[in-house]
């Protein structure tokens, strides 16, 4: 997963998931345009194994959040950078960098499958383990990017075991996907969430607080442990 090179920067002129737009309008009698980018909504579903009372995750690489490090240290990066250009990244970080935890989650590019259906697809893709749509528990829906995709995020809790693990995980290779399937004991689950040296996306952190709000009290006392 860590092992990235000849990284090199270059102007986006189209891409099939992102559509840059500018809004002109008018508020409260003043003139205004803001921009923004179209993009899918999705799907993510908190994951708990109850065989081992851990969450399910997942840990990849993420570009956007490499490049914001790489600004963060290397600004003139994205200074001067001309329609055409085309620079490569010298003395890059490491890719560790931009590595994320997250739940498992997708995007909503099916119009044919229910979102339950979408989210279903996803845990098995990535964490491998089949689980029935029935089994799912809508938590909520959500706005992300509000300033720049407002993009709609639906939120589903499912309980999994050993036995409906069916296979790896990791994701469509063919996609490029590459993904690291990570457990996080109950018990270990709200240090996780805090920690900010584990780079991790808000979904973690509000979804193991959901759980510990609406799951955790309804669990036997003998299967929580004291943080």
């Amino acid at each position: 997963m860590e092992a990235i090179e000849e990284l090199a920067l270059k102007p986006c002129t189209s891409s099939l998931y992102l559509r840059p737009f500018r809004l002109c309008y008018r508020q409260n009698g003043t003139k205004k345009f803001w921009d923004f980018m179209r993009t899918h909504d999705s799907v993510s579903v908190l994951i708990f194994n109850t065989s081992r009372q851990c969450f399910v995750v997942v840990k990849q690489f993420r570009p956007a959040v490499y490049m914001c490090e790489v600004e963060r240290h290397h600004p003139e990066v994205f200074q001067n950078q001309e329609k055409e250009s085309f620079s490569r990244l010298e003395d890059p970080l490491p890719a560790v960098a931009g590595v994320t935890y997250e739940l498992c989650a997708g995007i909503v590019d099916k119009p044919d499958l229910s979102l339950e259906e979408i989210a279903c697809g996803e845990v098995l893709e990535e964490c491998g383990y089949r689980v029935p749509v029935t089994d799912l528990r809508r938590i909520t829906s959500y706005r992300s990017g509000v300033g720049v995709t407002g993009s709609r995020q639906t939120l589903f809790y499912v309980e999994v075991t050993d036995q409906m693990r069916t296979g790896e995980g990791g994701g469509q290779p063919e996609e490029g996907e590459l993904i690291e399937v990570v457990e996080i004991p109950l018990e270990d689950s709200m240090k996780f969430a805090y920690d900010e040296t584990l780079p991790k996306t808000m979904g973690v952190i509000f979804s193991f607080m959901w759980f510990q709000n609406n799951i955790a009290p309804k669990l036997p006392k003998n299967k929580i442990k004291a943080p």
